[in-house]
């Protein structure tokens, strides 16, 4: 089925812009194509990049393979299972004490929670806010995955973890702990997953990131392996999980023997950034749409809102990619803007005031931040209105 320009216009009739979609048929491919690929391990859902209590059901639903989700905000933990969710990993340490009662109290009734640590002053942390509601924190070790290359940190600043030597005295210090259990390690490995290698006229840095990337890989590998073979010699006993990669490394991370679950969530939408990587592709599932309301010369139109920028190291790639109709771009000097948009469009399809532009947005989740709820469209048709986190009241990170 053709998913041009007068597709989603025809769609979308006569709905008021701005709006956010999902296209439901192209987000359950990519959940099948992701599955495919996840081979042997299980898969675990990062929220931030869905933001969506209806869409992280319709995943989790759809197979056992998806094993729970990894959150980043304790608020968030905490609706979620009023939600009806279970088995969730704090993807960053939480030191706020009233968020980690919040927590305890999940624990106490018996729900799965398990907390970041990376430090023994999180350990020792932890204990004291364990002991006052009488739980025991499941805790994962985070390990820092980057490589360091002369004059260059391959990765993002994370864990302070960076050797098995240094994760020793901490593993020893959660192992001699009544008040804490170590339930699994996690290592993300952001160099891999989170940056592109396939850009266009880029062809000497996209050599280049390929380059460290397959270097990396290995020593992520071993890294982790030798993590594991640790902690689970001191314990005498498997560790329940063994977390790694994100979508962008889902095609490496997976043949990891020691890794028995990967985590996986922008995928699932393909937002702009992830059309630059050379191992994968998945389909353009999600976006957004605005109003055409000037046109100040023949080929450039005006549209209003549309400054949906994404988090990052600022520049363009950070800013919303115009996608339908094809031919469509921003202007260099004014990008996205908060109430007006220029298009310069060098394309086929008639446009007029009242149109609209459709864009997708740089990364996957931060979309859901900007609407209340978002469109589901499936064989060219509307057939659900399905609310976000912003739309059900909730605001996390």
């Amino acid at each position: 089925m053709d998913r041009g320009y007068a597709y989603y216009k025809k769609a979308f009739e006569g709905i008021p812009k701005p709006f956010a979609y999902v296209d439901l048929d192209l987000f359950d491919e990519n959940i099948r194509n992701i599955l495919k690929r996840a081979g042997s391990k299980n898969l675990r859902i990062a929220t931030k990049s869905v933001r969506s209590v209806a869409l992280l059901k319709r995943i989790l639903h759809r197979s056992p393979v998806f094993c729970g989700v990894m959150c980043f905000s304790p608020q968030e933990a905490i609706y979620l299972v009023k939600q009806g969710l279970d088995d969730i990993v704090m993807g960053y340490p939480v030191w706020e004490p009233s968020a980690l009662s919040g927590l305890a109290e999940l624990i106490r009734r018996g729900k799965s929670v398990t907390l970041m640590v990376d430090s023994i002053a999180h350990i020792e942390h932890l204990e004291r806010i364990a002991a006052r509601h009488g739980v025991r924190f499941p805790v994962c070790l985070d390990m820092d995955m980057s490589m360091d290359v002369p004059g260059l940190h391959f990765g993002v600043w994370r864990s302070p973890i960076r050797t098995v030597a240094e994760a020793e005295p901490v593993v020893e210090r959660i192992l001699s702990s009544r008040m804490v259990m170590l339930d699994g390690v996690m290592g993300y490995e952001a160099q891999i997953a989170g940056v592109g290698d396939h850009y266009p006229n880029s062809g000497p840095k996209n050599r280049l990131v390929q380059t460290l990337k397959r270097r990396s890989i290995r020593q992520i590998a071993e890294k982790r392996a030798a993590l594991v073979a640790m902690i689970e010699d001191a314990m005498g006993a498997p560790l329940r999980f063994v977390n790694g990669g994100g979508t962008g490394s889902l095609h490496s991370t997976v043949q990891e023997e020691a890794v028995t679950e990967v985590t996986v969530g922008s995928g699932f939408f393909a937002p702009a950034l992830f059309d630059n990587y050379k191992d994968f592709r998945y389909l353009p599932a999600a976006g957004f749409a605005v109003e055409i309301v000037r046109q100040p010369s023949e080929q450039l139109y005006t549209c209003l809102g549309g400054g949906y920028a994404a988090s990052g190291a600022a520049g363009k790639d950070k800013l919303p990619k115009p996608y339908l109709p094809a031919g469509a771009s921003l202007m260099p000097l004014e990008g996205a803007g908060e109430v007006q948009t220029p298009v310069k469009y060098e394309g086929e399809e008639p446009l007029t005031l009242g149109d609209p532009i459709f864009f997708r947005h740089a990364k996957a989740g931060e979309l859901c931040e900007r609407f209340n709820h978002l469109y589901g469209v499936s064989k060219g048709k509307i057939v659900e209105k399905i609310t976000t986190y912003r739309g059900d009241g909730q605001c996390f990170l």
